[in-house]
């Protein structure tokens, strides 16, 4: 199932500025798809860890680990609002370069996104978010499955996201985008209630 667009129009992050804050959105060739309502506490005890183990272990580094919601405008070359068509907000992602961080937010690609899947965003992330951050260049992306445990990744080779590999979340597993990083699973996944709705 995917995310209900908010109409057939075209926007760009011009736009996407004057909105309302009353409902969110992302922008992905300039659709405007709304966001699912607030995650569940499953979603969030996932995502928050991750975030804090990845932010720990950047501690001292260029690399700067962010947690949602925070805007990543994605182009291909324009700079400018009013050409800007891509604007996402990656559950947790990783930036490295830091003349992509402004005041409003990341100018850029993301060197790791990681994406924790609910049911109503699973399709949307899978597909459409997996097609436009291997466009713009995300050198790795990582999809969490909660109701299974298992942890998709895709790895950006010559331009292209290679065939996935697939993970239990159980031990340990490296960011291959940030060497000597890497998430402990166990101790989470320990914490997580054994049904998911």
């Amino acid at each position: 199932m995917g995310l209900a667009l908010k109409d057939s129009q075209t926007y760009t992050y011009a736009d996407y500025l004057t909105w309302s804050d009353d409902a969110r959105y992302e922008l992905i060739d300039g659709h405007a798809y709304y966001m699912a309502p607030a995650p569940d506490l499953t979603h969030q005890d996932i995502a928050g860890e991750i975030f804090r183990q990845v932010a720990n272990s950047l501690k001292g580094k260029k690399c700067r680990a962010f947690i949602a919601p925070v805007d990543v405008r994605l182009s291909d070359s324009n700079q400018d609002n009013a050409n800007i068509i891509n604007v996402v907000q990656p559950d947790v992602f990783v930036v490295c370069d830091p003349n992509k961080f402004t005041r409003r937010g990341i100018l850029g690609a993301p060197d790791w996104i990681v994406e924790v899947l609910s049911p109503s965003t699973a399709g949307h992330d899978q597909i459409i978010k997996r097609q436009l951050y291997e466009h713009h260049g995300v050198r790795e992306y990582w999809l969490v499955h909660p109701t299974d445990r298992v942890l998709t990744v895709y790895r950006l080779e010559n331009g292209e996201y290679g065939k996935p590999e697939l993970y239990e979340l159980i031990g340990a597993t490296p960011i291959g985008a940030l060497p000597g990083c890497v998430i402990q699973w166990d101790e989470l996944v320990a914490s997580l209630p054994n049904d998911y709705e």
